[in-house]
Protein backbone atom coordinates (compact mmCIF):
# COMPACT_ATOMS: atom_id res chain seq x y z
CA UNK A 1 0.00 0.00 0.00
CA UNK A 2 1.46 3.40 -0.96
CA UNK A 3 2.23 5.39 2.19
CA UNK A 4 3.53 8.90 2.86
CA UNK A 5 6.81 8.47 0.94
CA UNK A 6 5.28 6.83 -2.13
CA UNK A 7 2.67 9.59 -2.36
CA UNK A 8 5.45 12.19 -2.06
CA UNK A 9 7.05 10.41 -5.01
CA UNK A 10 4.03 10.79 -7.28
CA UNK A 11 3.56 14.44 -6.29
CA UNK A 12 7.17 14.96 -7.43
CA UNK A 13 6.40 13.47 -10.84
CA UNK A 14 3.19 15.49 -11.19
CA UNK A 15 5.25 18.65 -10.66
CA UNK A 16 7.88 17.43 -13.09
CA UNK A 17 5.58 16.41 -15.95
CA UNK A 18 2.18 18.12 -15.54
CA UNK A 19 2.63 21.45 -13.77
CA UNK A 20 1.55 24.42 -15.95
CA UNK A 21 0.28 22.06 -18.66
CA UNK A 22 -3.19 22.21 -20.18
CA UNK A 23 -5.20 18.98 -20.35
CA UNK A 24 -6.15 18.61 -24.00
CA UNK A 25 -7.88 15.28 -23.49
CA UNK A 26 -9.19 13.33 -20.51
CA UNK A 27 -10.73 9.89 -20.83
CA UNK A 28 -12.28 8.20 -17.80
CA UNK A 29 -14.24 5.01 -17.26
CA UNK A 30 -17.15 4.69 -14.87
CA UNK A 31 -16.25 2.75 -11.74
CA UNK A 32 -18.43 3.50 -8.71
CA UNK A 33 -15.85 2.10 -6.30
CA UNK A 34 -13.05 4.29 -7.60
CA UNK A 35 -15.01 7.51 -7.99
CA UNK A 36 -16.18 7.63 -4.40
CA UNK A 37 -19.66 6.14 -4.52
CA UNK A 38 -21.56 7.51 -1.50
CA UNK A 39 -18.67 9.64 -0.22
CA UNK A 40 -18.36 13.43 -0.10
CA UNK A 41 -16.98 14.62 -3.43
CA UNK A 42 -18.15 11.49 -5.24
CA UNK A 43 -18.27 11.77 -9.01
CA UNK A 44 -18.50 9.58 -12.11
CA UNK A 45 -16.10 8.84 -14.90
CA UNK A 46 -18.14 11.02 -17.25
CA UNK A 47 -18.19 13.98 -14.84
CA UNK A 48 -14.49 13.63 -14.09
CA UNK A 49 -13.71 13.63 -17.80
CA UNK A 50 -15.88 16.70 -18.36
CA UNK A 51 -14.35 18.77 -15.54
CA UNK A 52 -10.71 18.02 -16.40
CA UNK A 53 -10.77 18.45 -20.17
CA UNK A 54 -9.42 21.87 -21.15
CA UNK A 55 -8.27 22.78 -17.64
CA UNK A 56 -4.74 23.93 -16.79
CA UNK A 57 -2.82 22.27 -13.95
CA UNK A 58 -1.45 25.02 -11.70
CA UNK A 59 -0.47 23.08 -8.58
CA UNK A 60 -0.39 19.84 -6.62
CA UNK A 61 -0.10 18.83 -2.99
CA UNK A 62 -0.16 16.05 -0.41
CA UNK A 63 -1.52 15.26 3.03
CA UNK A 64 -0.43 11.81 4.14
CA UNK A 65 -1.82 9.23 1.73
CA UNK A 66 -3.99 11.74 -0.12
CA UNK A 67 -2.77 13.92 -2.99
CA UNK A 68 -4.48 16.37 -5.31
CA UNK A 69 -4.13 18.36 -8.51
CA UNK A 70 -5.07 22.06 -8.47
CA UNK A 71 -6.72 23.22 -11.68
CA UNK A 72 -7.24 26.77 -12.93
CA UNK A 73 -10.92 26.30 -12.13
CA UNK A 74 -12.73 24.22 -9.49
CA UNK A 75 -13.53 21.41 -8.85
CA UNK A 76 -10.15 19.80 -8.22
CA UNK A 77 -9.32 16.05 -8.23
CA UNK A 78 -8.35 14.62 -4.82
CA UNK A 79 -6.99 11.07 -4.93
CA UNK A 80 -5.97 8.16 -2.70
CA UNK A 81 -4.12 5.11 -4.09
CA UNK A 82 -5.77 2.58 -1.80
CA UNK A 83 -3.78 -0.66 -1.83
CA UNK A 84 -2.47 -0.86 -5.38
CA UNK A 85 -3.21 2.39 -7.21
CA UNK A 86 -0.62 4.42 -9.08
CA UNK A 87 -0.23 7.22 -11.63
CA UNK A 88 1.76 6.06 -14.66
CA UNK A 89 3.54 8.34 -17.13
CA UNK A 90 4.16 7.07 -20.63
CA UNK A 91 7.55 8.77 -20.94
CA UNK A 92 9.09 7.65 -17.62
CA UNK A 93 8.93 4.76 -15.19
CA UNK A 94 7.70 6.26 -11.92
CA UNK A 95 6.80 3.25 -9.79
CA UNK A 96 8.61 2.99 -6.45
CA UNK A 97 9.77 -0.58 -7.12
CA UNK A 98 12.06 -0.61 -10.10
CA UNK A 99 11.71 -3.19 -12.81
CA UNK A 100 14.86 -5.05 -13.82
CA UNK A 101 15.22 -3.14 -17.08
CA UNK A 102 14.17 0.19 -15.54
CA UNK A 103 12.11 1.01 -18.61
CA UNK A 104 8.49 2.23 -18.70
CA UNK A 105 5.80 -0.21 -19.80
CA UNK A 106 5.51 -0.52 -23.56
CA UNK A 107 1.79 -1.25 -23.36
CA UNK A 108 -0.30 1.92 -23.44
CA UNK A 109 -2.78 2.52 -22.07
CA UNK A 110 -1.67 0.33 -19.17
CA UNK A 111 -3.90 -2.39 -17.77
CA UNK A 112 -6.49 -1.47 -15.13
CA UNK A 113 -6.53 2.23 -16.02
CA UNK A 114 -9.30 4.42 -14.56
CA UNK A 115 -8.53 7.70 -16.30
CA UNK A 116 -6.03 8.96 -18.86
CA UNK A 117 -4.71 12.47 -19.44
CA UNK A 118 -3.04 13.94 -22.49
CA UNK A 119 -1.60 17.46 -22.41
CA UNK A 120 -1.90 20.09 -25.09
CA UNK A 121 0.93 20.31 -27.64
CA UNK A 122 3.08 23.35 -26.89
CA UNK A 123 5.98 24.74 -28.97
CA UNK A 124 9.20 23.05 -27.92
CA UNK A 125 7.49 20.70 -25.45
CA UNK A 126 6.45 17.07 -25.71
CA UNK A 127 2.90 15.92 -25.16
CA UNK A 128 2.59 14.26 -21.74
CA UNK A 129 0.42 11.18 -21.29
CA UNK A 130 -0.54 9.91 -17.84
CA UNK A 131 -2.87 7.17 -16.59
CA UNK A 132 -4.26 6.39 -13.14
CA UNK A 133 -4.28 2.62 -12.64
CA UNK A 134 -5.68 0.37 -9.92
CA UNK A 135 -5.93 -3.39 -10.21
CA UNK A 136 -7.73 -3.97 -6.90
CA UNK A 137 -10.17 -1.05 -7.15
CA UNK A 138 -9.66 0.31 -3.62
CA UNK A 139 -8.30 3.66 -4.79
CA UNK A 140 -10.49 6.74 -4.47
CA UNK A 141 -10.90 9.66 -6.88
CA UNK A 142 -13.09 12.62 -5.92
CA UNK A 143 -13.80 16.13 -7.13
CA UNK A 144 -13.64 18.81 -4.42
CA UNK A 145 -15.44 22.04 -5.30
CA UNK A 146 -13.57 24.81 -3.49
CA UNK A 147 -10.72 27.29 -4.09
CA UNK A 148 -7.43 25.48 -4.67
CA UNK A 149 -5.86 26.80 -1.48
CA UNK A 150 -8.76 25.48 0.61
CA UNK A 151 -8.67 21.81 -0.43
CA UNK A 152 -7.31 20.76 2.97
CA UNK A 153 -10.18 22.52 4.71
CA UNK A 154 -12.69 20.20 3.03
CA UNK A 155 -13.58 16.51 3.22
CA UNK A 156 -11.86 14.08 3.05
CA UNK A 157 -8.70 15.91 4.14
CA UNK A 158 -10.21 17.90 6.99
CA UNK A 159 -11.06 14.67 8.85
CA UNK A 160 -7.43 13.52 8.74
CA UNK A 161 -4.61 14.42 11.11
CA UNK A 162 -1.54 16.50 10.24
CA UNK A 163 1.13 15.28 7.83
CA UNK A 164 4.41 14.77 9.77
CA UNK A 165 6.46 16.20 6.88
CA UNK A 166 4.21 18.88 5.38
CA UNK A 167 2.95 19.94 8.82
CA UNK A 168 6.15 19.37 10.78
CA UNK A 169 5.57 22.53 12.80
CA UNK A 170 2.25 21.11 14.05
CA UNK A 171 3.57 17.66 14.99
CA UNK A 172 5.29 18.78 18.20
CA UNK A 173 6.11 17.24 21.56
CA UNK A 174 3.07 18.78 23.25
CA UNK A 175 0.81 17.71 20.38
CA UNK A 176 2.06 14.12 20.58
CA UNK A 177 1.76 14.05 24.37
CA UNK A 178 -1.86 15.11 24.07
CA UNK A 179 -2.56 12.34 21.57
CA UNK A 180 -0.82 9.63 23.60
CA UNK A 181 -2.29 10.60 26.97
CA UNK A 182 -5.81 10.41 25.59
CA UNK A 183 -5.48 7.11 23.71
CA UNK A 184 -5.91 3.78 25.47
CA UNK A 185 -4.78 1.79 22.42
CA UNK A 186 -1.51 0.17 21.31
CA UNK A 187 0.87 2.92 20.18
CA UNK A 188 1.29 1.51 16.67
CA UNK A 189 -2.49 1.33 16.21
CA UNK A 190 -2.68 4.99 17.24
CA UNK A 191 -0.16 5.94 14.56
CA UNK A 192 -2.00 3.95 11.88
CA UNK A 193 -5.24 5.82 12.59
CA UNK A 194 -5.26 8.55 9.95
CA UNK A 195 -7.54 10.71 12.11
CA UNK A 196 -4.55 11.14 14.45
CA UNK A 197 -1.72 11.59 11.97
CA UNK A 198 -1.68 11.30 8.18
CA UNK A 199 0.47 9.06 6.03
CA UNK A 200 1.82 6.43 8.42
CA UNK A 201 1.02 2.92 7.28
CA UNK A 202 2.29 -0.50 8.25
CA UNK A 203 5.95 -0.49 7.22
CA UNK A 204 6.48 3.17 8.18
CA UNK A 205 4.87 2.48 11.57
CA UNK A 206 7.19 -0.47 12.18
CA UNK A 207 10.23 1.57 11.19
CA UNK A 208 9.23 4.34 13.60
CA UNK A 209 8.67 1.85 16.44
CA UNK A 210 12.05 0.21 15.83
CA UNK A 211 13.90 3.52 15.60
CA UNK A 212 12.21 4.78 18.79
CA UNK A 213 12.90 1.46 20.60
CA UNK A 214 9.24 1.18 21.58
CA UNK A 215 7.21 -2.03 21.50
CA UNK A 216 4.20 -1.61 19.15
CA UNK A 217 1.81 -3.34 21.58
CA UNK A 218 2.48 -0.97 24.46
CA UNK A 219 -0.46 1.30 25.18
CA UNK A 220 -0.02 4.92 24.09
CA UNK A 221 -1.09 6.31 27.46
CA UNK A 222 1.66 4.37 29.28
CA UNK A 223 4.58 5.98 27.43
CA UNK A 224 6.89 8.18 29.49
CA UNK A 225 7.74 11.75 28.51
CA UNK A 226 11.17 10.56 27.36
CA UNK A 227 9.61 7.86 25.17
CA UNK A 228 7.19 10.35 23.63
CA UNK A 229 10.08 12.69 22.81
CA UNK A 230 11.98 9.81 21.20
CA UNK A 231 8.85 8.76 19.32
CA UNK A 232 8.45 12.28 17.94
CA UNK A 233 12.06 12.34 16.76
CA UNK A 234 11.59 8.96 15.09
CA UNK A 235 8.38 10.06 13.35
CA UNK A 236 10.15 13.08 11.87
CA UNK A 237 13.32 11.15 10.99
CA UNK A 238 11.69 8.15 9.30
CA UNK A 239 9.02 10.10 7.41
CA UNK A 240 11.37 12.87 6.26
CA UNK A 241 14.12 10.45 5.21
CA UNK A 242 11.70 8.26 3.23
CA UNK A 243 10.13 11.29 1.52
CA UNK A 244 13.50 12.87 0.73
CA UNK A 245 14.43 9.83 -1.39
CA UNK A 246 10.88 9.67 -2.84
CA UNK A 247 10.15 6.26 -1.36
CA UNK A 248 13.03 4.59 -3.24
CA UNK A 249 13.83 1.70 -0.90
CA UNK A 250 17.26 1.18 -2.47
CA UNK A 251 18.23 4.55 -0.98
CA UNK A 252 16.93 3.82 2.52
CA UNK A 253 19.58 3.56 5.28
CA UNK A 254 21.10 0.09 5.51
CA UNK A 255 20.22 -0.21 9.21
CA UNK A 256 16.49 0.25 8.56
CA UNK A 257 14.17 -2.62 9.39
CA UNK A 258 12.61 -2.24 5.93
CA UNK A 259 15.75 -3.62 4.30
CA UNK A 260 15.47 -6.94 6.13
CA UNK A 261 11.82 -7.52 7.09
CA UNK A 262 10.58 -8.96 3.81
CA UNK A 263 12.16 -12.36 4.38
CA UNK A 264 9.05 -13.37 6.38
CA UNK A 265 7.52 -16.56 5.05
CA UNK A 266 10.23 -17.22 2.46
CA UNK A 267 12.47 -20.26 2.42
CA UNK A 268 15.91 -19.62 3.90
CA UNK A 269 14.86 -16.04 4.63
CA UNK A 270 16.99 -13.97 6.96
CA UNK A 271 15.46 -13.78 10.43
CA UNK A 272 18.04 -11.37 11.78
CA UNK A 273 19.39 -7.89 11.16
CA UNK A 274 23.03 -7.50 10.03
CA UNK A 275 24.00 -6.85 13.67
CA UNK A 276 22.54 -10.23 14.67
CA UNK A 277 19.34 -8.98 16.30
CA UNK A 278 16.37 -11.25 15.63
CA UNK A 279 13.20 -10.08 13.87
CA UNK A 280 9.86 -11.44 15.03
CA UNK A 281 6.38 -10.93 13.64
CA UNK A 282 3.17 -10.36 15.58
CA UNK A 283 -0.25 -8.85 14.98
CA UNK A 284 -1.02 -5.36 16.31
CA UNK A 285 -4.29 -3.65 15.46
CA UNK A 286 -5.04 -6.30 12.86
CA UNK A 287 -1.75 -5.74 11.02
CA UNK A 288 1.39 -7.84 10.84
CA UNK A 289 4.18 -6.03 12.69
CA UNK A 290 7.92 -6.62 12.48
CA UNK A 291 9.52 -6.32 15.92
CA UNK A 292 13.06 -6.66 17.26
CA UNK A 293 12.46 -7.81 20.89
CA UNK A 294 16.04 -7.16 22.00
CA UNK A 295 15.61 -3.48 21.10
CA UNK A 296 11.88 -2.87 21.57
CA UNK A 297 11.20 -3.62 25.24
CA UNK A 298 7.77 -3.41 26.86
CA UNK A 299 8.03 -0.75 29.56
CA UNK A 300 4.29 -0.42 30.20
CA UNK A 301 1.12 -2.46 30.09
CA UNK A 302 -0.16 -3.90 26.83
CA UNK A 303 -3.76 -4.76 25.89
CA UNK A 304 -4.03 -8.19 27.54
CA UNK A 305 -2.35 -7.04 30.77
CA UNK A 306 -4.64 -4.01 31.05
CA UNK A 307 -7.74 -6.15 30.50
CA UNK A 308 -6.60 -8.58 33.22
CA UNK A 309 -5.89 -5.73 35.66
CA UNK A 310 -9.33 -4.24 35.08
CA UNK A 311 -10.94 -7.66 35.48
CA UNK A 312 -9.15 -8.36 38.78
CA UNK A 313 -9.96 -4.96 40.29
CA UNK A 314 -13.51 -4.38 39.09
CA UNK A 315 -15.22 -7.75 38.60
CA UNK A 316 -16.55 -9.66 41.63
CA UNK A 317 -15.08 -13.16 41.73
CA UNK A 318 -18.20 -14.73 43.22
CA UNK A 319 -21.87 -14.01 43.52
CA UNK A 320 -24.54 -13.14 41.02
CA UNK A 321 -23.99 -10.31 38.62
CA UNK A 322 -25.95 -7.19 39.49
CA UNK A 323 -27.49 -4.70 37.10
CA UNK A 324 -24.65 -2.30 37.91
CA UNK A 325 -21.92 -4.80 37.06
CA UNK A 326 -23.70 -5.95 33.92
CA UNK A 327 -24.20 -2.37 32.84
CA UNK A 328 -20.56 -1.61 33.52
CA UNK A 329 -19.39 -4.54 31.43
CA UNK A 330 -21.64 -3.54 28.53
CA UNK A 331 -20.42 0.04 28.82
CA UNK A 332 -16.81 -1.08 28.71
CA UNK A 333 -17.47 -3.21 25.64
CA UNK A 334 -19.19 -0.33 23.88
CA UNK A 335 -16.32 1.99 24.77
CA UNK A 336 -13.77 -0.54 23.57
CA UNK A 337 -15.50 -0.74 20.20
CA UNK A 338 -15.57 3.03 19.92
CA UNK A 339 -11.87 3.31 20.71
CA UNK A 340 -10.77 0.59 18.29
CA UNK A 341 -8.64 2.41 15.70
CA UNK A 342 -8.79 2.00 11.97
CA UNK A 343 -6.04 2.77 9.51
CA UNK A 344 -8.35 4.80 7.31
CA UNK A 345 -11.09 7.20 8.37
CA UNK A 346 -14.55 5.85 7.69
CA UNK A 347 -17.05 8.38 6.36
CA UNK A 348 -20.70 7.99 7.28
CA UNK A 349 -23.32 6.78 4.86
CA UNK A 350 -26.04 9.33 5.59
CA UNK A 351 -28.84 7.21 4.17
CA UNK A 352 -28.16 3.95 5.94
CA UNK A 353 -26.41 5.31 9.01
CA UNK A 354 -23.68 2.74 8.49
CA UNK A 355 -19.95 3.16 8.53
CA UNK A 356 -18.37 2.58 5.16
CA UNK A 357 -14.60 2.05 4.93
CA UNK A 358 -12.43 3.95 2.50
CA UNK A 359 -10.75 0.68 1.64
CA UNK A 360 -9.94 -2.61 3.28
CA UNK A 361 -6.62 -3.82 4.54
CA UNK A 362 -4.31 -6.22 2.77
CA UNK A 363 -3.78 -9.79 3.83
CA UNK A 364 -0.13 -9.55 2.79
CA UNK A 365 2.47 -7.49 4.59
CA UNK A 366 4.93 -7.14 1.70
CA UNK A 367 3.89 -4.19 -0.52
CA UNK A 368 5.78 -5.77 -3.41
CA UNK A 369 3.54 -8.84 -3.43
CA UNK A 370 1.41 -9.34 -6.52
CA UNK A 371 -1.32 -11.36 -4.84
CA UNK A 372 -4.80 -10.04 -5.36
CA UNK A 373 -6.08 -11.55 -2.11
CA UNK A 374 -7.81 -9.00 0.07
CA UNK A 375 -9.90 -9.18 3.20
CA UNK A 376 -13.36 -7.67 3.22
CA UNK A 377 -15.11 -6.46 6.33
CA UNK A 378 -18.71 -7.48 6.73
CA UNK A 379 -21.04 -4.54 7.31
CA UNK A 380 -22.63 -4.34 10.73
CA UNK A 381 -26.25 -5.43 10.79
CA UNK A 382 -28.65 -2.87 12.25
CA UNK A 383 -31.94 -3.78 13.81
CA UNK A 384 -34.95 -2.14 12.25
Amino acid sequence: MPEIAEVARIVHFIRKHLLNKTIAKCTAIDDANIYGKNLTGATTGAEFQKHLTGRKIIGTGQQGKYFWIILDKAPHPVMHFGMSGWLNFRSEETYYYRKKDGQPDQEWPPKFWKFQLETKAEPGEDIVEAAFVDMRRFARIRLVDCPGDQIRDNSPLVENGPDPVVDKDKVTTEWLKGKCRGKKVPIKAMLLDQANISGIGNWVGDEIMYNAKIHPEQYANTLSDAQIEQLLNSIHYVCSTACDVLGDSEKFPEDWLFKHRWGKGKKDAAKTLPNGEKIQFLTVGGRTSAVVPSVQKKTGLVAKEIDEAVSDSENPKRGRATKDTLGGEKSKKRKSKQEAPEEEIKPRNAKAGKVKPEHVQENVDDPRANSTAVSRRRPTRHKA
